[in-house]
């Protein structure tokens, strides 16, 4: 009978084993009645009794001992071979092998063993002790929680003039480990004796960083390695790249030479996916982009100049303050600059214009921080100024949507790993934001206040539960969040999609109408200059108002001659003897007189009306 049963589980988490087996029942013990006690019952009729009304309690007092842990090795090393056999010789213990298999006692050891084995699997069969009832339905959804965070653990540095904590990263297996580089970036500020020594601190231990590493200029970026969790790549403050694997201590295992580094420092280093794992690229305010592999750092094995004008010339070069490289899109990778522009780049260009593919502008200072979505990598964010923004390759004029302008700057920022919808911003005023634009789009979902001085770095755990924040003065802090925050809401991817592609649509129909405005201001412009150049050269002021001091009596004297001709075209009545005219036909005369009159004065026209009209 063959009985072959697959194990999903590691030993280490069955527990403790369970033995079954069938034996008899027993009688642990036996009370017989006794008369005599019986004898000795008093009956009490009535009966009193004292009741306290008020908790009885106890005060008690414990002084714990302080836990401490510490790290040991374990060196494991194949034993249980003979003197004469070799376990690094692979003939020796195969021949050694077949010649136990052929003794007798080793096959009867295997018959009885088996037996046994076959005994335990049946068991296991009959009876899954270890079986989950619930699996198959969905996971529950925390939606009427209220978005929330608490603090898990906070590590401070050590040394006694604190430093700025620039950059956090994850250790990738387990994320039981935080590496966190401390760097002074204020221009030849730093404090006298301050030192350059960065930490890895074990999460469960904040009391002191389980290892030191021992740079010759200070961190300013430190990742570790995805494909060996014992390796990591750090950017120092004098443009150098260096690389440490713990198994070798504190000290560096690889440094670029001075020659062949950046000139500022470097503020961007990624590890590319590749089949050794040992290719990274870097980016510094230099303007430079280099690529490397940490087996031999003495110079690049490329450079790319961000220079937008295609022409890779370093005295145009835009400053490199921040990188994005998505796996799944090998050839291309981003750099947010000192000048608030989005340059996305394609390794595999030939020529330099290939190299440059476009730009996005819309902040007014520095990116400092530049990542897409990790379920939607057409979409990304970029953190700089006042606010963040969120952009879609498709409309290159503007972003797509963005954070309202806040009172502190905003230092860095971070797409949840579990949740498209949720990303996080840090600010100079010590607060991390939590936004979820499918709930609330005008104002961040959840705001904490870490610390009180400014935050200057993030980083989330793979699973969207913790993340870890780095202040000004040196301070590591690790928070969780809520289920609601780390949980991935139904229908959330299509929710986020259709945000996504709706605005982006909206964008492209505002760019077209903002084109088409443009073109017609820049025909009107054209039009404009044209009539300009044809009309004649302008009078001077003295000669315009002469001009209009013309046309003025020109109009007056014209409306004067033209009263006149109506006054003549009336009908002239008969003359009259002097003696026969009346005083109204005089005082007519006198009126038709003073009508005709050419601007003589009224008493001068009355004297002479008697005189011409008695005329014989």
């Amino acid at each position: 009978m063959e009985i072959v049963y697959v194990y999903v589980k590691k030993r280490s988490e069955f527990g403790k084993q369970c033995n079954f087996s069938d034996r008899q029942a027993e009688l642990n013990i036996d009370i017989p009645p006794n008369p005599e006690l019986a004898e000795q019952f008093v009956e009490r009729n009535p009966v009193d009794t004292g009741i306290q009304c008020s908790t009885s309690m106890s005060e008690h007092e414990a002084n714990t001992e302080r836990f401490e842990m510490e790290t040991r090795g374990v060196n494991h090393i194949e034993g249980g071979w003979p003197k004469d056999v070799n376990p690094l010789e692979l003939e020796q213990t195969i021949r050694f092998r077949k010649k136990v298999e052929k003794d007798e006692n080793y096959i009867n050891a295997i018959m009885q063993l088996g037996s046994i084995m076959e005994h335990c699997i049946k068991q296991n069969n009959a009876i899954d002790i270890y079986q989950e009832y619930f699996d198959d339905e969905d996971a529950v959804e925390v939606t009427d929680e209220a978005p929330s965070a608490k603090t898990i653990n906070v590590f401070r540095d050590p040394q006694e003039i604190k430093r700025p904590a620039t950059h956090v990263s994850w250790h990738p297996d387990g994320n039981r480990k935080l590496a966190v580089a401390y760097s002074c970036l204020n221009f030849q500020r730093a404090p006298e004796g301050m030192s350059s020594e960065s930490y890895i601190w074990d999460l469960e231990n904040p009391n002191r960083p389980e290892i030191t590493l021992k740079p010759s200029s200070p961190l300013v970026t430190l990742e570790y390695n995805p494909k060996d969790s014992h390796v990591l790549l750090a950017g120092c403050y004098n443009g150098q790249i260096a690389c440490w694997d713990t198994r070798k201590g504190s000290l560096v295992a690889e440094l670029s030479t001075i020659e062949f580094s950046h000139r500022d420092p470097v503020y961007g280093t990624i590890w590319l996916q590749s089949k050794t794992g040992t290719e990274c690229f870097s980016a510094s305010t230099d303007g430079q982009v280099m690529w490397w592999d940490i087996r031999k750092l003495s110079e690049p094995t490329e450079v790319v100049v961000m220079d937008i004008t295609k022409k890779q010339q370093l005295e145009h070069a835009l400053g490199a303050i921040s990188l994005e490289f998505e796996p799944t899109l090998p050839t291309k990778f981003m750099v947010g600059t000192e000048q608030g522009v989005v340059i996305s780049c394609n390794r595999k260009g030939k020529t330099p214009a290939e190299k440059i593919v476009c730009t996005f502008s819309g902040h007014h200072g520095p990116i400092y921080a530049l990542q897409r979505n990790p379920f939607y990598p057409k979409n990304f964010l970029t953190v700089g100024d006042w606010t963040a923004r969120i952009w879609s390759e498709d409309s290159r004029e503007s972003s797509i949507m963005w954070t309202k302008y806040h009172m502190a700057y905003l230092t860095d920022g971070a797409w949840s790993p579990v949740r498209p919808a949720v990303f996080f911003t840090t600010k100079m005023d010590g607060t991390l934001d939590i936004w979820d634009f499918v709930f609330k789009q005008c104002d961040p979902a959840l705001s904490l206040k870490v610390c009180d001085e400014a935050l200057f770095c993030l980083r989330v755990q793979d699973n969207g539960c913790f993340i870890a924040c780095g202040s000004q003065l040196g301070t590591t802090t690790l928070l969780e969040v809520s289920n609601g925050l780390c949980t991935l809401q139904r229908n959330e991817k299509n929710t986020a999609s259709a945000i996504f592609e709706r605005e982006t649509r909206r964008e492209k129909i505002l760019e077209a109408r903002h084109r088409e405005m443009r073109l017609k201001e820049k025909g009107k412009a054209e039009g404009r200059d044209d009539e300009l150049r044809d009309e004649p050269p302008i009078l001077n002021l003295e000669e315009l108002v002469t001009k209009a001091e013309e046309e003025f009596f020109d109009i007056i004297f014209t409306e004067l001659k033209r009263k006149e001709a109506e006054a003549m075209k009336k009908k002239p009545k008969p003359l009259k003897q002097p003696s026969q005219e009346t005083d109204e036909e005089v005082q007519g005369e006198e009126e038709a007189e003073e009508e005709r009159g050419d601007g003589e004065g009224e008493e001068g026209g009355g004297e002479e009306s008697p005189a011409l009209g008695g005329q014989p």
